[in-house]
């Protein structure tokens, strides 16, 4: 099989595992923001030599999750919609992420987990920000800003624990599939 075919199969397997863990984790509140989105994206960072194409992964996969999950609501079998208010600042926050693989490029198993830390953390603060600016849950203060945050630790907590369980198994399923070796390597 050609490396073309296998990177075609990987990308495949990260939109189905991005499908899978939504319609199985998002419903459920405590397990909400449970996702290998930010993973993908990291690692797309890391890993992708041509900087033009680090962008593509992440938000394939995201947009072919929230596509299915459309589908699915349409057809009265998930509980919300793929699409809603607000989706391209979390598709550009997402973004981030991958200009933090940019930087810290996975060169040791610290710098992989300093960027899951890292990434799951900038986008918490400023995905939270967005949500209080100009919101009207939340007072427009300093306490309404706080109290948004506090709001959304259990995310935070969920985003940040996916993050790194998904950063190394992504690492390993693309050195297993497409570069044929058996441990996680970060270089």
């Amino acid at each position: 099989m050609t490396k073309n075919n296998r990177l075609v199969i990987f990308t495949l397997i990260l939109i189905a595992l991005t499908v899978v863990v939504k319609y199985v984790c998002a419903p459920v509140l405590g397990l909400s923001g449970f996702s290998p989105i930010i993973a993908i994206a990291l690692f797309a960072g890391m890993s992708i030599n041509n900087k033009k194409y680090t962008f593509i992964l992440p938000l394939i996969a995201l947009f072919a999750s929230d596509v299915v999950i459309e589908i699915l609501h349409r057809l009265d079998l998930f509980v919300f919609s793929g699409f809603y208010k607000g989706q391209i600042i979390n598709y550009s926050l997402l973004m981030l992420s991958v200009l933090i693989g940019w930087v810290l490029k996975g060169k040791s198993y610290i710098t992989v987990g300093f960027g899951a830390i890292a990434a799951s953390t900038v986008y918490f603060l400023l995905s939270n920000f967005s949500v209080w600016y100009g919101s009207t849950m939340y007072p427009q203060s300093f306490d309404g800003l706080m109290t948004c945050y506090v709001s959304a630790l259990p995310f935070y907590r969920n985003e940040l624990i996916s993050t790194t369980i998904f950063l190394p198994m992504i690492i390993l399923g693309y050195n297993y599939i497409i570069e044929g070796k058996t441990k996680i390597v970060v270089s």
